[in-house]
């Protein structure tokens, strides 16, 4: 594994919720788009969006419903058509296989802060913490990756500054949400990564 990839590394296993359908392509390559649902421990599912390669595809002779490994890095792009979110999210796989091992959900980020920490309170009293943290990927070009953080992490992350290096641990997950646009209420989905544990990289304590 190079740099690059040890920068940002997840690790899903799931159930695929949608048939593969084409995406795009890129360098001579086919790429498709899955819906990955993940479950949590709690009972709830974050459905997760996944970029595979046709020969991917073929190889493992995915059908609906099946059960995957999926192993790679986040990705993220700006949303220009005007409809659901303006940021998307996505998990670019290196490696998938069938499998029939239990629901996991784990994300490994190093990047740095591109933008000045939000600290909010839930209506339920918790605090939160909204971070943006740009990762470094192959041909100079940077992923920005919304996260969040609770409690004494949330509180310590909002003194942070533009430019701090973080290494952080969580897992990657969908969340709904209602926007008031101009034909009343929809209903949209979010991606972020929820933090279990941030440090700074150049420290081997980690705030949690």
């Amino acid at each position: 594994m190079d740099m690059m990839q040890e920068n940002n590394q997840v690790r899903l296993c799931g159930t695929m919720a949608g048939a593969p359908h084409y995406s795009h392509s890129a360098g001579g390559q086919e790429f498709y788009a899955m819906p990955l649902e993940v479950r949590r421990l709690s009972g709830s599912s974050d459905v997760l969006n996944i970029l595979l390669r046709r020969e991917q595809l073929s190889q493992t002779e995915a059908a609906e419903h099946e059960r995957l490994l999926v192993q790679g890095e986040l990705r993220s792009y700006n949303n220009r058509r005007g409809e659901g979110a303006r940021l998307v999210l996505t998990v670019l796989a290196r490696e998938i296989a069938l499998t029939d091992g239990a629901d996991e959900n784990a994300v490994m980020l190093l990047g740095t802060l591109c933008k000045e920490p939000k600290l909010r309170v839930t209506p339920l009293g918790r605090d939160i913490c909204d971070l943006l943290l740009a990762v470094n990927r192959r041909g100079g070009r940077s992923d920005y990756l919304p996260c969040i953080c609770w409690g004494s992490c949330a509180r310590a992350a909002a003194d942070w500054s533009v430019g701090t290096r973080l290494r952080l641990e969580g897992r990657f997950q969908s969340r709904p949400y209602r926007k008031l646009c101009e034909d009343g209420l929809q209903q949209r989905v979010a991606y972020e990564v929820s933090a279990a544990a941030v440090r700074l990289a150049e420290s081997a304590q980690a705030v949690v």
